[in-house]
């Protein structure tokens, strides 16, 4: 299952890279420029986005699941 998880984050990371590229390549608009556009036609979005990085790093390592208990 860890390997799941790993190609779980992997393959966004990837695309993520690519996509990245071929906007500075050609010219277009980049992950920052298209956050940054959405941030000012719709301002609460940067707090949303926080609010839910939040919640992750709380639930991944504040105890959420196990309290930093290994696994098995």
């Amino acid at each position: 299952m860890t390997l799941y998880w790993l190609l779980w984050i992997t393959i966004p990371l990837v695309m993520f890279i690519a996509g990245e590229s071929y906007a500075l390549l050609r010219g277009k608009a980049t992950l920052s420029r298209s956050v940054w556009t959405l941030s000012r036609a719709w301002p609460p979005f940067p707090f949303f986005v926080g609010f839910v990085v939040g919640f992750l790093a709380c639930h991944f390592w504040w105890g959420g699941i196990v309290a930093f208990a290994p696994v098995g």
